[in-house]
């Protein structure tokens, strides 16, 4: 079978290709192997301005032309770097000669039965790079190669696509938070009546806590190294000894491919900042599932109506529903995102002794994991654009909820020093439904001052909501 987004085993590249399609330039296969072509291009470009003997600097046009190896990288790029792949059995030592086959080299002798492939490039460029073509790659061991590009699509990843979709909801929530700031609702505490809210308080509060679980994502430092074998360096001394290779590497690393140098690692990076990094967006996620949840709930108390679409069916039985579909879908894949990510973060920084391969299977769903978050955000903030205030529905159930009006009243008499105040609200309201009528009979009833006895009888449910409204208007 062909594959096409009907034939797709995930549906991240089926159903949601769409959805999810900034990530693919970014962390797909082909995404990974330009990234290799460019950590190897920096150190090549690196070394031949290092001062060594045997390698001097290229000319601007032999320069220009390795850098293009990584701008005009394509998809055909790729398709030839796992045919050679398909013989080497190994993915970087494919790229290596996949460079070396890009500036006019020869592939070795055991690729001879692959199709030649013809390139186009100036002969000076294979004059100078042809007798130092073994710097390429020179001293690294393949996680040089991988860590540092894994660093830079989760970077670009994080920056471009990630963290752009959650500010769109957290935008969209600010300013639905600043529209509703006054809207007095009815709060509820364990699913019952409770002291009452605004629906822009309500929203600010998730709001404030999507900033400051973004910010976490945001100053996650993205690491790299590039140290050899087990991180000392060992076949880059004995080479030459007299280079500073920490000061070089790290200089490639910060410099050219724009990652924090980790200077003690074993073979691997050790993967503890992208432990961190997944975290924070699982916190994210995990904010949002919560939001989700409860703005079904609002849904299905009437507070927030849908905008509905021409042609569009909620049900295939009954033809009035309008199903909260995007909360949903959001909600489903937040889940299926944190577990990965979890999973992620609780074994990438788990590595024998100086290494083993269990780390690299894994990083490579690194594209699943976000691909269903950012698919996520998207049904999340689809949502949020449907939702229309029933302000109606709203106001009617506060007006018909003067019992979490007992918290004030009790609270003023206990100023007032009357006993056993809040037994006596209890007595009053507990577990009852009492109108306006009957609260304010029992005001009136008690021995306090004429002016808290007023203040308490101008009191309703809508204007019992203490700073809620300047709290989300300043949000």
């Amino acid at each position: 079978m062909e594959l096409s987004a009907l034939s797709a085993l995930s549906p991240l590249d089926g159903r949601y290709v769409r959805k999810t399609g900034a990530l693919r330039p970014i962390l797909s296969e082909s995404g990974f192997m330009r990234h290799r072509v460019k950590v190897e291009m920096a150190w090549l470009l690196a070394l031949s301005q290092a001062g060594l003997s045997e390698i001097r600097p290229f000319s601007p046009k032999t320069a220009q032309f390795l850098q293009t190896l990584v701008d005009g990288f394509s998809v055909d790029d790729a398709a030839r770097i796992k045919e050679i792949e398909a013989i080497t059995n190994h993915d970087v030592k494919a790229v290596e000669y996949w460079i070396k086959e890009s500036v006019g080299l020869a592939l070795p002798p055991e690729l001879a039965r692959l199709n030649p492939r013809q390139v186009d490039v100036d002969p000076t460029v294979t004059e100078e790079v042809g007798p130092v073509a073994e710097f390429i790659h020179f001293a690294c061991t393949s996680e040089d190669i991988n860590n540092t590009s894994h660093g830079m699509m989760i970077k670009a990843a994080r920056d471009e696509v990630v963290l752009p979709a959650l500010q769109a909801v957290i935008e969209k929530l600010r300013s639905m938070a600043h529209e509703n700031a006054s809207l007095a609702m009815l709060a509820r505490t364990h699913g019952q009546t409770a002291s009452p809210t605004t629906l822009g308080k309500e929203i600010a509060n998730i709001v404030s806590r999507l900033k400051r679980a973004a910010d976490k994502i945001q100053a996650v430092e993205i690491m790299g190294k590039m140290n050899g074998a087990v991180g000392n360096y060992n076949a880059h001394f004995s080479a030459y000894p007299e280079v500073d290779w920490e000061s070089f590497s790290k200089d490639v690393v910060e410099n050219r491919l724009g990652l924090t140098y980790n200077e003690y690692t074993i073979q691997i990076e050790p993967h503890d900042y992208i432990a961190e990094l997944f975290d924070a967006i699982a916190r994210v996620n995990t904010i949002l599932i919560d939001m989700d949840r409860d703005i079904w709930n609002y849904i299905s108390l009437g507070y927030f109506k849908q905008v509905t679409k021409a042609g569009e069916v909620g049900s295939s039985t009954m033809p009035h529903k309008v199903n909260p579909i995007d909360f949903e879908n959001s909600e489903g894949n937040l889940g299926v995102a944190n577990a990965l990510l979890k999973h992620m973060a609780e074994k990438l920084p788990i590595s024998r002794m100086q290494r083993d391969l269990t780390d690299s299977t894994v990083l490579r769903n690194i594209g699943i994991a976000l691909g269903y978050t950012v698919l996520a955000y998207d049904s999340c903030l689809r949502g949020l654009n449907k939702l229309e205030v029933n302000a109606e529905k709203i106001s009617h159930d506060l007006d018909n909820a003067w019992e979490v009006l007992a918290e004030p009243v009790q609270t003023v008499m206990r100023r007032y020093g009357i006993k056993n105040p809040y037994e006596q609200l209890k007595a009053l309201t507990r577990g009852k439904g009492i109108d306006k009528q009957a609260l304010h009979a029992f005001i009136q009833g008690l021995a306090l001052p004429q002016e808290a006895k007023e203040g308490l009888l101008k009191l309703t449910p809508a204007a019992y909501t203490g700073i809620a409204s300047k709290l989300a208007t300043r949000i």
